[in-house]
């Protein structure tokens, strides 16, 4: 065999080869997502999230937590797995109060905030401290709720009750079922 009909043997297959893998490789965007898909997982997820709420370029409420996921269906939906914590501003820009949560969601589309599983709401001038399991954070008219059994504790007293509504500087408060003896702590 002569060395020119060796080459066209093997080249001319080889290169009809190749052709054929470069041509092959197309990644099919439907398969993709139907291997990698899972519509559970967020849309986002955001590590060390910091989110700031202004007015008039003065702070009002800033919300942090180590990791935020985000979901788009059927609502606007921020999950907080890990907890978060949310400063309330006074008019002055000093931090008021602060309400911590291991858990959290917040709602895009409504406004609303529900935290639950070791809820704290601290007023730092007051030195209260409202501590539940769940409470429901409503942003369009700042004020905060819940239904569930509340202890309150200030520096001379201490209240109970089941369910409580105040504002989310926590200067007022107000029980739905108080329970209980007020206990003096001094």
């Amino acid at each position: 065999m002569t060395r020119n009909k060796f080459i066209q043997y093997l080249v001319i297959p080889v290169v009809f080869l190749m052709t054929g893998i470069l041509f092959s490789c197309v990644n099919d965007i439907d398969t993709i997502q139907k291997v990698t898909y899972d519509k559970d997982s967020p849309d986002q997820v955001i590590q060390n999230f910091q989110l700031h709420y202004t007015d008039s370029g003065y702070a009002k409420v800033r919300i942090t937590a180590s990791i935020a996921e985000m979901y788009s269906n059927p609502e606007s939906v921020r999950q907080f797995k890990d907890g978060l914590q949310v400063e309330f501003f006074s008019e002055d820009g000093e931090v008021v109060s602060v309400l911590t949560a291991l858990y959290g969601e917040m709602n895009d589309d409504t406004g609303k905030v529900f935290v639950r599983d070791s809820v704290q709401l601290k007023n730092l001038r007051k030195q209260q401290l409202l501590e539940t399991e769940e409470l429901h954070w409503n942003q369009n008219d700042s004020t905060i709720y819940s239904n569930k059994n509340v202890i309150v504790t200030e520096p001379d007293k201490v209240a109970y009750g089941q369910g409580i509504k105040t504002n989310q500087e926590f200067t007022y408060y107000e029980f739905l079922k108080p329970y209980g003896h007020l206990k003096e702590t001094k």
